[in-house]
């Protein structure tokens, strides 16, 4: 089992105020809140988010660099998937792939894709994961 994520971000604001309802949709519960960081727990495994200092915000995050390309989380189902599609277009943010959502790139999983304030790839997976094309 996974213990926790920490991901370090360049606004901490913003990056808590999109992951917050978000992982509350998906089960998680606040765990803990400090001057530079934020997290919420599913069980046992936690999501902590870090504000970076400031002399590393430089470089950014680019997920095809080296690095975290994406995280995924199961929704509870196909129905979950679309009810947070909207609160997402609701949200402003935008969906990736749309073009082929909710099959994107001719996956078999039926899922969103989208991106948070840094542009870490984010994705919603339902559990029933085989489409039925």
């Amino acid at each position: 089992m996974l213990h926790h994520i920490e991901l370090y971000v360049s606004d901490l604001k913003k990056s808590t105020d999109f992951w917050g309802w978000l992982l509350e949709e998906l089960g998680y519960s606040f765990f803990q809140r400090w001057d530079k960081g934020q997290s919420w727990r599913l069980h046992e495994t936690y999501i902590v988010f870090v504000q970076v200092e400031e002399r590393f915000l430089t470089n950014g995050y680019h997920r095809c660099q080296v690095g975290l390309n994406h995280l995924a989380f199961y929704a509870e189902s196909r129905k979950h998937v679309d009810e947070l599609v909207e609160k997402l277009r609701n949200n402003n943010v935008v969906i990736l792939y749309e073009d082929t959502h909710p099959y994107a790139g001719g996956s078999e999983h039926y899922a969103v894709y989208f991106e948070d304030p840094d542009r870490i790839k984010v994705e919603l997976v339902a559990p029933e994961t085989l489409s039925k094309k």
